[in-house]
């Protein structure tokens, strides 16, 4: 178990050759109500990325 302060804090995964991945902790997740394989978009703003819902 992390401790409490420690939850928000992520590592850079590399995936394949060209793509860096981040993991998104499951409370999120859930609050989201976001699934497995779902579409996000990733969009670069000020200080960093907002990602959100695809609405395709």
């Amino acid at each position: 178990m992390r401790k409490l302060e420690d939850q928000d804090i992520r590592k850079l995964i590399k995936v394949g050759k060209q793509s860096i991945a981040v993991t998104i902790p499951i409370e999120i997740v859930r609050e989201l109500k976001w699934r497995e394989k779902q579409k996000v978009t990733v969009k670069r703003v000020r200080g960093g990325v907002l990602i959100k819902d695809w609405k395709g």
